[in-house]
Parts: C-alpha cells; structure tokens; sequence
C-alpha cells in the first residue's frame, strides 16, 4: 500500500498509488501515515491538502467511503447554493412534523413533545453542522431538493466521488438491518426505535458489513478535500452565504476526539464528523500556527468491528501528524510534476 504525494490539480490523472516525492520529510510522512493507519481494523481513506502551497498527500484518496453525517457538508452547500441562487429563502419557516422526527436526532428529539414547532432553514442549518442532528438533516436536504440535486451539484463541481442517494433516516434504516419501512407519513419516534430494536443482532451486524460496500452515500477522500478547499477559498457562492457555511462548521460541537482529539487547545478547525456501524469520519480545514496556512483533511474509515474509540485514536494521530508535519513546513515547493 502507498501513499500519493500530487500536486492536488493533477488528481484526476495521476494514480492514487503514484509517489511523485522526493523530499525524504515527505517520505517520513508516508511511513507514519501508514503505520498509523495500521493502528485500527477498519480500513483508512486520507486526503490533506495545504492549500496555501498546494502539496497534497492521500492514502486511498480515490476509494469510496460512506460519508455517514459528513454528507451534511455536501447538503449544506446546496442549500446555500440555493439561497445564493434566490431560490431558497434562510428565513423560511418549516414546520415540524411527528414524521420529521429521524433516527439518531438529538435536539429536534427533545423538542417536538407538542405540535406547533417551526424552524428556519438557517436554523435548519445549524442544528444540522453543529450538532449534527439528523431529523434538521433530512429537513434541509428536502428543502435542498433532495439527494439526486445534491449529487447533481457536487457534480457540476467537477466531485464526480462524492454522491448522496438516500436521506439519513432510509441510510439508517439500511444500516439497521430493516427489511421493509412503512409509508412516511406513519413515521415517528417511537416507530423507529420499536423497528430497529426488533432487528436480531446477526441481521444487523450482517446489514453493516453489505453497507460498508454499498456505494451509495460515499465519498472519496479526495473529492472531499477539493470541496473543503473550496469552502475555505469562500469560492463556491457570494461572500455572505460563504462565511455563513464557513462559520457554522467552525462552531461545530461533536467529534472532540478526532480531528482535534490531538491538536493544540485552540487550534481553529471548521469540520464536520460522521459516524455508523464501523465507520468514524471527520473531515474540515485546520488553521496551522502563525503564517503556515491551513490544511484541508479528510479521514475516512470503514469496516471496523472494534470499538469506535479504536478509530477515533486512529483518526486523531493522524491528523495529528499531518498538522505537524505542514506546520514544520508550509513553504516547501509542491511535490509532483510541474
């Protein structure tokens, strides 16, 4: 197994396996990164741009992984793609309903006792990125046109490795083990906990490892960067939708022991986590120290039946790493052919 060191416009025709370096450093981070990749059973996708120099390092860059809640990134930007485009409104209020409330939400969960809840599609938002709430996910992507004009959009981008097919509850319901689910309008809280519990353990452990290889819902590591590079360049829609997206994923609360579980207290990271049966997913852009730039990173796995703190440690030292790594050399040349 290698790891690509590529200049990150030349990914789509280089192999991912291609090693262009010839910086011993870069050769040093090779090994880490794939003795660190060792370190869980799950299978490691690795994508890290700095973006301010455009050196790129990537180990299984061009694989498929499922994205679980990481997909609340590609929705986002649609839906500020949207309202950008005028044809969505942030302000607009969506009511709530029993069939709204999703498996796996946490807020929305602790809110809707009584009829009468309505959000705005900022709020939506927020819920969604911050505490990755999967009831406001499902919310937005229906509001953003849902999965197909998601893709669509990732697509337009030229992110062909990035897909959404299903909303958060059918992907859960798929990684559950249930065979059948009855007609959204019947959807409620408590139905979904009653299907789920009544999934025998072997059916369900036998659902997550078909899922793991299910290519719906995936991403490749690679794609997944680009997009972030984009958000951090603001690039993507007008300035104030821009940092509206970037903000939120600043202020995002979960995944303490990933992504940042290693770094510096303080160090700035705009990210998003994902999460289900075996697979631990972080992805965002960290701020490095003083003048050394920013690292656009995302970190997949798959297939682990260990506990998720296994990947997590995985995950962690190896953004850990990274961060290290480019904060010790921000102003080397990009590796690859020129």
């Amino acid at each position: 197994m290698r790891i690509a060191l590529l200049v990150i416009g030349l990914l789509p025709a280089v192999s991912n396996y291609a090693l262009a370096a010839t910086d011993p450093s870069l050769t040093r981070l090779e090994q880490q990164l794939e003795f660190l990749s060792r370190t869980t059973d799950a299978v490691v996708g690795v994508s890290a741009l700095h973006i301010e120099s455009g050196r790129y390092v990537s180990l299984h860059g061009t694989e498929q992984f499922p994205q679980a809640s990481a997909v609340k990134v590609p929705i986002a930007v649609q839906a500020m793609a949207l309202a950008d485009e005028g044809k969505l409104a942030l302000d607009k209020m969506v009511s709530l309903r029993p069939a709204d409330v999703h498996p796996g939400s946490g807020r929305i969960n602790d809110l809707l006792f009584h009829p009468g809840l309505a959000l705005s599609i900022e709020n939506i938002m927020e819920l969604t990125i911050v505490v990755s709430d999967n009831s406001a996910a499902d919310l937005m992507l229906r509001e953003a046109g849902g999965p197909a004009a998601v893709t669509a959009r990732m697509k337009s981008l030229g992110l062909n490795g990035i897909r959404v097919d299903r909303s958060i509850a059918m992907l859960l319901a798929d990684w559950g083990g249930l065979k059948t689910v009855p007609p959204e309008a019947e959807w409620n809280r408590d139905m979904w906990d009653r299907l789920l519990d009544a999934v025998p353990e072997a059916e369900h452990m036998a659902a997550r490892r078909l899922q793991t290889r299910d290519p719906r819902d995936t991403a490749t590591p690679a794609d997944m960067t680009k997009l972030l590079a984009r958000i951090w360049r603001r690039d993507l829609f007008s300035p104030v939708y821009a940092t509206k997206l970037w903000d939120v994923m600043e202020r995002c609360q979960t995944g303490k022991s990933r992504i940042k579980g290693l770094l510096p207290q303080g160090t700035d990271v705009a990210h998003k986590t994902g999460s289900v049966g075996g697979v631990v997913n972080d992805i965002g852009v960290i701020t490095l120290p003083g003048k050394a730039g920013h690292v656009a990173l995302a970190v997949f796995t798959k297939g682990s039946s260990r506990p998720e703190e296994v990947s997590e440690k995985a995950v962690a030292e190896i953004s850990r790493t990274i961060y290290d790594y480019f904060a010790l050399f921000p102003d080397t040349a990009p590796a690859g052919p020129q």
